[in-house]
Protein backbone atom coordinates (compact mmCIF):
# COMPACT_ATOMS: atom_id res chain seq x y z
CA UNK A 1 0.00 0.00 0.00
CA UNK A 2 1.28 3.39 -1.00
CA UNK A 3 1.28 5.82 1.87
CA UNK A 4 2.42 8.92 0.00
CA UNK A 5 -0.21 11.49 -0.52
CA UNK A 6 -0.62 13.15 -3.79
CA UNK A 7 -1.68 16.75 -3.61
CA UNK A 8 -5.12 17.52 -4.77
CA UNK A 9 -5.30 19.14 -8.15
CA UNK A 10 -6.84 22.30 -6.68
CA UNK A 11 -4.30 22.62 -3.88
CA UNK A 12 -1.66 24.36 -6.00
CA UNK A 13 -4.20 26.79 -7.34
CA UNK A 14 -5.41 27.49 -3.86
CA UNK A 15 -1.88 28.27 -2.73
CA UNK A 16 -1.05 30.58 -5.63
CA UNK A 17 -4.35 32.34 -5.99
CA UNK A 18 -4.44 33.93 -2.51
CA UNK A 19 -0.89 35.15 -3.02
CA UNK A 20 -1.89 36.81 -6.26
CA UNK A 21 -4.97 38.26 -4.62
CA UNK A 22 -2.97 39.54 -1.72
CA UNK A 23 -0.56 41.24 -4.12
CA UNK A 24 -3.43 42.79 -6.03
CA UNK A 25 -5.23 43.87 -2.88
CA UNK A 26 -2.17 45.39 -1.30
CA UNK A 27 -1.14 47.21 -4.49
CA UNK A 28 -4.52 48.79 -5.21
CA UNK A 29 -5.22 50.20 -1.73
CA UNK A 30 -1.68 51.59 -1.53
CA UNK A 31 -2.10 53.43 -4.85
CA UNK A 32 -5.56 54.61 -3.88
CA UNK A 33 -4.29 55.82 -0.52
CA UNK A 34 -1.44 57.68 -2.22
CA UNK A 35 -3.84 59.30 -4.68
CA UNK A 36 -6.18 60.23 -1.84
CA UNK A 37 -3.31 61.73 0.16
CA UNK A 38 -2.18 63.85 -2.82
CA UNK A 39 -5.75 64.97 -3.42
CA UNK A 40 -6.15 65.84 0.26
CA UNK A 41 -2.89 67.81 0.27
CA UNK A 42 -3.90 69.85 -2.80
CA UNK A 43 -7.35 70.49 -1.42
CA UNK A 44 -6.04 71.54 1.98
CA UNK A 45 -3.44 73.79 0.36
CA UNK A 46 -6.08 75.40 -1.83
CA UNK A 47 -8.36 75.94 1.13
CA UNK A 48 -5.51 77.39 3.19
CA UNK A 49 -4.66 79.84 0.36
CA UNK A 50 -8.30 80.93 0.04
CA UNK A 51 -8.67 81.37 3.79
CA UNK A 52 -5.43 83.38 3.90
CA UNK A 53 -6.59 85.61 1.04
CA UNK A 54 -9.92 86.24 2.82
CA UNK A 55 -8.13 87.04 6.09
CA UNK A 56 -5.83 89.49 4.29
CA UNK A 57 -8.82 91.15 2.63
CA UNK A 58 -10.53 91.54 6.00
CA UNK A 59 -7.37 92.83 7.70
CA UNK A 60 -6.67 95.35 4.93
CA UNK A 61 -7.68 98.90 5.77
CA UNK A 62 -10.51 100.32 3.64
CA UNK A 63 -9.49 102.85 1.07
CA UNK A 64 -10.37 106.45 1.94
CA UNK A 65 -9.50 107.95 -1.43
CA UNK A 66 -13.02 109.25 -2.09
CA UNK A 67 -13.39 110.77 1.37
CA UNK A 68 -9.97 112.41 1.12
CA UNK A 69 -10.77 113.85 -2.30
CA UNK A 70 -14.10 115.29 -1.12
CA UNK A 71 -12.45 116.77 1.99
CA UNK A 72 -9.85 118.55 -0.15
CA UNK A 73 -12.58 119.78 -2.51
CA UNK A 74 -14.55 121.16 0.45
CA UNK A 75 -11.52 123.04 1.78
CA UNK A 76 -10.75 124.34 -1.71
CA UNK A 77 -14.32 125.60 -2.16
CA UNK A 78 -14.07 127.37 1.20
CA UNK A 79 -10.84 129.11 0.18
CA UNK A 80 -12.33 130.13 -3.18
CA UNK A 81 -15.43 131.51 -1.43
CA UNK A 82 -13.30 133.70 0.82
CA UNK A 83 -10.75 134.86 -1.74
CA UNK A 84 -13.10 135.24 -4.69
CA UNK A 85 -13.12 133.44 -8.01
CA UNK A 86 -13.18 134.35 -11.66
CA UNK A 87 -16.82 133.19 -11.70
CA UNK A 88 -17.70 135.85 -9.12
CA UNK A 89 -15.73 138.44 -11.12
CA UNK A 90 -17.50 137.64 -14.38
CA UNK A 91 -20.94 137.62 -12.77
CA UNK A 92 -20.17 140.88 -10.98
CA UNK A 93 -19.07 142.58 -14.22
CA UNK A 94 -22.21 141.35 -15.96
CA UNK A 95 -24.40 142.75 -13.18
CA UNK A 96 -22.57 146.09 -13.39
CA UNK A 97 -23.02 146.33 -17.17
CA UNK A 98 -26.70 145.35 -16.97
CA UNK A 99 -27.36 147.95 -14.27
CA UNK A 100 -25.58 150.69 -16.27
CA UNK A 101 -27.60 149.89 -19.37
CA UNK A 102 -30.79 150.48 -17.42
CA UNK A 103 -29.66 153.93 -16.30
CA UNK A 104 -30.98 156.95 -18.05
CA UNK A 105 -29.11 160.18 -18.71
CA UNK A 106 -31.10 161.91 -16.02
CA UNK A 107 -30.29 159.29 -13.31
CA UNK A 108 -29.17 160.75 -10.02
CA UNK A 109 -25.89 159.97 -8.27
CA UNK A 110 -27.38 157.36 -5.92
CA UNK A 111 -28.76 155.37 -8.89
CA UNK A 112 -25.35 155.47 -10.53
CA UNK A 113 -23.70 154.28 -7.29
CA UNK A 114 -26.18 151.45 -7.06
CA UNK A 115 -25.54 150.44 -10.66
CA UNK A 116 -21.76 150.59 -10.46
CA UNK A 117 -21.16 149.44 -6.90
CA UNK A 118 -24.08 147.92 -5.02
CA UNK A 119 -25.41 145.47 -7.63
CA UNK A 120 -21.98 143.96 -8.41
CA UNK A 121 -21.23 143.83 -4.67
CA UNK A 122 -24.41 141.86 -3.99
CA UNK A 123 -23.81 139.58 -6.97
CA UNK A 124 -20.28 138.81 -5.78
CA UNK A 125 -21.63 138.09 -2.30
CA UNK A 126 -24.22 135.72 -3.78
CA UNK A 127 -21.66 133.73 -5.79
CA UNK A 128 -19.29 133.49 -2.83
CA UNK A 129 -22.19 132.41 -0.62
CA UNK A 130 -22.99 129.59 -3.03
CA UNK A 131 -19.36 128.40 -2.93
CA UNK A 132 -19.42 128.60 0.88
CA UNK A 133 -22.62 126.57 1.10
CA UNK A 134 -21.16 123.91 -1.20
CA UNK A 135 -18.01 123.73 0.95
CA UNK A 136 -20.09 123.33 4.08
CA UNK A 137 -22.30 120.61 2.56
CA UNK A 138 -19.41 118.57 1.13
CA UNK A 139 -17.33 118.76 4.33
CA UNK A 140 -20.32 117.75 6.47
CA UNK A 141 -21.00 114.84 4.11
CA UNK A 142 -17.40 113.60 4.47
CA UNK A 143 -17.55 113.73 8.27
CA UNK A 144 -20.97 112.04 8.41
CA UNK A 145 -20.07 109.27 5.94
CA UNK A 146 -18.63 106.79 8.50
CA UNK A 147 -21.88 106.93 10.49
CA UNK A 148 -23.73 105.39 7.53
CA UNK A 149 -21.14 102.65 6.86
CA UNK A 150 -19.68 99.98 9.16
CA UNK A 151 -19.36 101.16 12.79
CA UNK A 152 -15.65 100.32 13.07
CA UNK A 153 -14.75 102.38 10.01
CA UNK A 154 -13.10 105.67 10.87
CA UNK A 155 -11.54 108.29 8.66
CA UNK A 156 -7.84 109.07 8.91
CA UNK A 157 -7.00 112.03 11.11
CA UNK A 158 -5.82 114.25 8.27
CA UNK A 159 -9.06 113.68 6.32
CA UNK A 160 -11.11 114.71 9.34
CA UNK A 161 -8.88 117.75 9.87
CA UNK A 162 -9.28 118.91 6.28
CA UNK A 163 -13.04 118.33 6.51
CA UNK A 164 -13.26 120.44 9.66
CA UNK A 165 -11.24 123.12 7.89
CA UNK A 166 -13.78 122.99 5.04
CA UNK A 167 -16.63 123.39 7.53
CA UNK A 168 -14.89 126.34 9.19
CA UNK A 169 -14.16 128.07 5.90
CA UNK A 170 -17.68 127.40 4.63
CA UNK A 171 -19.29 128.79 7.78
CA UNK A 172 -17.07 131.89 7.64
CA UNK A 173 -17.95 132.35 3.96
CA UNK A 174 -21.68 132.16 4.70
CA UNK A 175 -21.28 134.71 7.49
CA UNK A 176 -19.48 137.07 5.10
CA UNK A 177 -22.16 136.47 2.47
CA UNK A 178 -24.87 137.58 4.90
CA UNK A 179 -22.86 140.64 5.97
CA UNK A 180 -22.11 141.66 2.37
CA UNK A 181 -25.48 140.93 0.81
CA UNK A 182 -27.50 142.79 3.43
CA UNK A 183 -24.97 145.65 3.59
CA UNK A 184 -24.08 145.00 7.24
CA UNK A 185 -20.34 144.85 6.63
CA UNK A 186 -20.02 148.16 4.81
CA UNK A 187 -22.65 150.83 4.42
CA UNK A 188 -23.76 151.79 0.93
CA UNK A 189 -22.16 155.12 -0.02
CA UNK A 190 -24.62 157.92 -0.50
CA UNK A 191 -24.16 161.00 -2.63
CA UNK A 192 -24.29 164.20 -0.65
CA UNK A 193 -27.32 166.34 -1.45
CA UNK A 194 -28.83 163.85 -3.92
CA UNK A 195 -32.55 163.72 -3.42
CA UNK A 196 -32.63 167.12 -1.71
Amino acid sequence: MDTTKTPAPNAAEADTTPVALEKTETTQPAEAAADFAVTDEVTDADLDDEALAEDEAEDREPSHVGSAAFAIVAAGLGVVALSGSWVAGIVSERASIAARLELTQAADANAQIAAQFVDPWHTTAMVNGIFSALALIVATFVLALPAFSSPERTLPTWVRSVSWAGIGLGALGILLFVLMYFDLLLAIPKAAGAGA
